[in-house]
């Protein structure tokens, strides 16, 4: 990467980040099972869905905005730090598993989601009552734990004041944006409102904020970056986060259940309205108005669609707006006064997302047989 050294801790982030939730669900288990053994077993089921996978970006990008601002991963607040960008994932727990309830998602990385798993331990247990409501129930609660224990483990982190104070913001504004973005999504489909400028607002607020700005933010801010360089990650952040949801959007419709772990065409089921989807509708893909939203969609309708959504050219506008984003991010990570070798990563990190993006898009061409796979 150009010459630049990187310390141990960054080499090996993602372990660091599964040892700190590690030890930190482990205590809280702990906690749970001295106020009743069965609120362990939601405890369990929580920590399984954290550390059973996970690419743990949130928590990687927050850890980059800190050695943006010139944080020393030989200082005395390293430990102290990798703790605090590690309760993201807590954050990124609760959504998802809000996420899966609210979709009617019933697998999440090719196993049941929280809401099933809990439906079926209530059938087999014949307990009383619904034992959908059941699932229903315990996914909210367990979601909400996540999101409880994220400030927990942030505040307990160890971290002094003056950064506390100064990365409130960046994690107040992150997490309600990301429960507003989660309200307009559910909002949209309730409408039926498939505008791309709708698509675009949530990808922002949904995913862009809380998977990549505010946890630059939140880093730059606990190092006492300045406002410069807050500026110019936070804009970075929000283009290459959009494109990263842009992305997903494109596995969400065209992506193998092997390598998704959600079924095929499941988006189109619960009835998205992705910018994939709106572009779609607008350039004339007239079989969404039969194939979205329906719960029971068949294979060969999700293959007619993709084969729509490629003609119309919806994905090659995807891939544009993708392209734009990714090179508007840069030109502001470039102007931005990042240090090094934090300058160097983030531009390692949104070239990953460009080149599997590149890859995406073939296999979307394969899958839709517009070009020989051989």
């Amino acid at each position: 990467m150009g010459g630049v050294s990187h310390h141990p801790i960054d080499v090996a982030l993602p372990q660091h980040v599964e040892e700190a939730l590690t030890t930190y669900l482990a205590s809280r288990r702990a906690s749970g099972e001295s106020m009743d053994p069965s609120f362990a077993s939601a405890v369990d089921a929580l920590s399984d869905f954290v550390l059973g996978g996970g690419k743990r970006i949130r928590p990687t990008y927050a850890w980059w905005g800190w050695r943006a601002a010139g944080g020393d991963p030989d200082g005395e607040l390293a430990d102290e730090v990798l703790t605090a960008v590690s309760s993201l994932e807590l954050i990124q727990a609760c959504a998802l598993i809000h996420d899966d309830l609210m979709d009617a998602s019933s697998v999440r990385r090719g196993k049941p989601t929280v809401h099933i798993a809990f439906g079926s331990r209530h059938r087999e247990q014949s307990w009383l009552g619904s034992s959908e409501r059941f699932g229903m129930s315990a996914a909210v609660l367990i979601g909400d734990i996540a999101l409880a224990w994220a400030d927990d483990m942030l505040f307990a982190a160890g971290l002094p004041s003056e950064v506390l104070r100064r990365m409130s913001e960046p994690w107040r504004d992150m997490r309600t944006e990301m429960l507003a973005g989660q309200y307009l999504d559910v909002l949209t489909q309730a409408r039926g409102d498939s505008s791309p400028d709708a698509a675009l607002r949530i990808d922002r607020l949904k995913t862009a904020a809380y998977t990549v700005e505010r946890p630059l933010h939140m880093g730059a801010a606990m190092a006492g970056g300045s406002p410069e360089l807050i500026d110019g990650l936070r804009a970075f952040g929000a283009d290459i986060g959009v494109a990263f949801q842009l992305r997903d959007d494109l596995l969400g419709v065209f992506g193998d259940p092997e390598v998704t772990g959600k079924p095929a065409g499941d988006d189109l089921a619960e009835g998205k309205r992705t910018l994939l989807v709106a572009l779609g509708m607008q350039f004339g893909a007239d079989i969404l108005d039969i194939a979205l939203g329906k719960p029971d969609l068949d294979l060969d309708t999700v293959e007619e669609v993709r084969r729509a959504l490629v003609k119309v050219g919806a994905v090659d506008a995807v891939e544009e707006r993708i392209e734009e984003l990714t090179k508007r991010a840069l030109a502001a990570l470039d102007a931005a006064p990042v240090a090094e070798p934090a300058a160097t990563k983030l531009a390692g990190l949104r070239d990953q997302l460009h080149q599997a993006g590149l890859l995406k898009l073939i296999i979307v061409r394969v899958r839709a047989g517009l070009i020989n796979s051989s």
